[in-house]
């Protein structure tokens, strides 16, 4: 697997994961961390990795390096 698509699996899948924790924690409090906010994040991290995957398949640079 071309780590273009390594990237877009692990930005959908943190993505996702995010979105889960965002939907199913906003009446949840957790003491060191509210799930809802860890969500948020997760999203935002799964977008720029998902986003990175995408730059580097339109890019092409695995297919110079294999």
């Amino acid at each position: 697997m071309s780590s273009a698509r390594k990237a877009l699996l692990a930005g959908s899948i943190t993505f996702v994961v995010g979105l889960a924790l965002w939907l199913f924690g906003l009446d949840v409090e957790i003491v060191v961390f509210t799930p809802s906010k860890l969500g948020v994040v997760l999203m935002v991290v799964g977008g720029v990795e998902f986003l990175y995957g995408v730059y580097k398949s339109v890019r092409g640079d695995d297919a110079a390096r294999d």
